[in-house]
């Protein structure tokens, strides 16, 4: 049958997207958010501090910017930043990620008595790029998604058990709302609430005088649980007007400010409008995109057919959304709890679905394919890598490339097999731009140990783009003191060598810097820039790639005095 998923299938795309999860996770080139390093920063001081509480920053205005549990799990798996890395902080994030994925395949399964499909609800869930992205990152996102789906997921497994439980669910259910609370924010209660009391009405067949007699007294249960378990924040740390001040009315009160002119005209035009939000949540399915809009299409149009799971499943999307298009500061990323949902939906029309979807995920996925094949012959035969090394590939690389790109092409050709391969090829995209940067996770991206033995306790400024960004820097010079400036400024040789004492510069690829008689170059490696002008953007198109896309970066060493320079302003803070 057209877009059946064999088991057999089942089994090897889940192996694959396990590797897909955990490969290159300590890479600092994997897909996330600015607020990882933010967060990074605020554990190492906390555990420098050696107290849970209160939270330890040395950013301005970025302290109490989230609660504890997200800081107290970095303190934990890094041993109380004893054993810092990447993978000691990221590697609970998905472990979050598998539970919902887990979960999400046993609700699914239950419901509609088919364990193919159940497996279809979690692959689909983890081959949006969304969950590729703030599932594997440290970020706040995984533990919110994992304890805010929980109920919606037991509700979905145990259905009547659940729906008439009249203490154990609810109390269950409070926990679970309190610990994404204590995960991300209390604001995320409403829309949870929201979506439980109309679980809730539904089951009472739209009773509201049912639902009121029988139900109301839970919600308000879950609601004070949840709540409670947020208040041991304030119970258990020493500043609690700090976290009313900084976190309740600056983070969380601050998103209801108008962005530019007044709440009703952000509402319906601009960055945060209600239609960015619609659209910013669609495209959280990255290469599935698609897929979900003829989802969402063919539920419309079945909507006097949809099962109850269906309906549930529909409701507790539509609560999240209609709760996050009130606050003026919108964005798709408060949406990535309700993604189960929509994965569960996209298995549960999956065979029933056409093939429009899965065609242009295809397509999309082969432009990404060819586009880092391009990319990287362009720098393994480039000319102007100088003095930092060469661009080189290991020939696993070039197998897993044509391994994806005849995947995609044999989907595209075969109708019966389109669905299962526009899925696996979603988790082949993702190992191939992990693969495509492998090069400057090596010695060609990193300073030599001999370089970071020179630095050891010296105090070394790095060019910063956005906050806390020396803790990246930590990575590659452990045991240096850093400071930011303007990353702007990078290319400024003489000015930043008359500036700083020890400095890291940016050169182009192949060009030596001119360095004053008394300055020394102490190390070196490749990086890649972040910004580009719009002139170098149509040279790369060209085929210019080493000139622009990357740099050299040089660690120089220089007669200026540093005794002024500790007292001025850190841009990384």
């Amino acid at each position: 049958m057209r877009g059946s998923f064999p088991l057999r299938y089942a089994l090897l795309t889940l192996v694959l997207a396990m590797f897909t999860y955990l490969y290159g996770l300590d890479s600092r080139f994997a897909p996330k958010n600015g607020d990882e390093y933010p967060y990074m920063h605020i554990v190492r001081m906390t555990a420098d501090v050696g107290n849970w509480l209160p939270l330890q920053s040395q950013m301005e205005g970025i302290k109490n910017t989230k609660p504890p549990l997200i800081f107290w799990q970095g303190i934990v798996s890094t041993h109380w930043a004893n054993e810092w890395s990447l993978f000691n902080l990221r590697w609970p994030s998905v472990l979050y990620t598998g539970l919902t994925a887990f979960f999400l395949f046993l609700a699914v399964r239950r419901f509609s008595g088919k364990t193919q499909t159940g497996f279809l609800a979690a692959l689909v869930w983890l081959s949006f790029f969304a969950t590729y992205r703030y599932g594997r990152p440290f970020l706040t996102d995984p533990p919110e998604v994992f304890w805010l789906s929980l109920p919606f997921l037991a509700l979905l497994y145990w259905g009547k058990s659940a729906f008439e439980s009249k203490l154990l669910y609810p109390v269950l259910a409070g926990l679970c709302f309190g610990l994404a609370l204590f995960a991300k924010s209390f604001a995320y209660l409403v829309p949870a609430s929201l979506a439980l009391g109309l679980h809730y009405w539904h089951w009472r067949n739209w009773s509201i005088p049912q639902t009121l007699i029988r139900d109301l007294y839970k919600l308000v249960l879950v609601g004070t649980l949840a709540l409670g378990v947020f208040a041991l924040w304030f119970a258990l740390d020493p500043q609690p007007e700090a976290i009313w001040r900084e976190f309740v009315l600056g983070e969380n009160a601050g998103k209801f400010a108008a962005r530019s002119s007044n709440y009703f005209m952000d509402l319906v035009r601009g960055g945060d409008s209600i239609w960015m939000l619609l659209l910013t949540t669609l495209v959280n399915a990255g290469l599935f995109t698609f897929v979900l809009v003829a989802t969402l299409m063919q539920c419309w149009r079945e909507r006097r057919f949809l099962s109850a799971q269906e309906v549930l499943l529909v409701l507790w999307a539509t609560a999240f959304l209609l709760v996050f298009s009130l606050p003026s500061q919108r964005s798709g990323r408060y949406l990535l709890p309700i993604m189960p949902a929509f994965a569960a939906l996209i298995a549960l029309h999956w065979e029933r679905l056409s093939l429009w979807g899965f065609w242009i995920a295809l397509v999309l996925q082969g432009i990404v394919l060819a586009a880092l094949l391009w990319l990287g012959m362009n720098l393994q035969h480039s000319q102007f890598m100088g003095d930092t090394g060469s661009w080189t590939y290991h020939p696993a690389h070039w197998l897993l490339m044509a391994i994806a790109l005849v995947t995609v092409l044999i989907g595209l050709i075969k109708k019966n097999q389109c669905k299962i391969l526009a899925l696996i090829g979603c988790f082949f995209t993702y190992c191939a731009l992990t693969s495509s940067l492998a090069p400057l996770e090596g010695q060609l991206g990193r300073f030599t140990a001999q370089t970071i033995s020179q630095v050891q306790g010296k105090d070394v400024w790095i060019p910063c783009d956005y906050r806390a960004k020396d803790e990246e820097y930590r990575l590659l010079l452990p045991g240096a003191q850093l400071h930011g400036y303007l990353a702007k400024d990078a290319a400024d040789l003489g000015g930043l060598t008359k500036t700083y004492p020890l400095v890291a510069v940016h050169a182009p690829l192949g060009i030596a810097p001119v360095i004053c008689d008394a300055c020394q170059i102490v190390g070196q490696r490749m990086e890649m820039r972040a910004r580009h002008s719009d002139e170098e953007i149509k040279a790369m198109l060209h085929g210019n790639i080493g000139e622009h896309l990357f740099v050299t970066e040089y660690l120089i060493a220089t007669p200026v005095s540093n005794a002024e320079l500790l007292n001025t302003k850190d841009v990384c803070r």
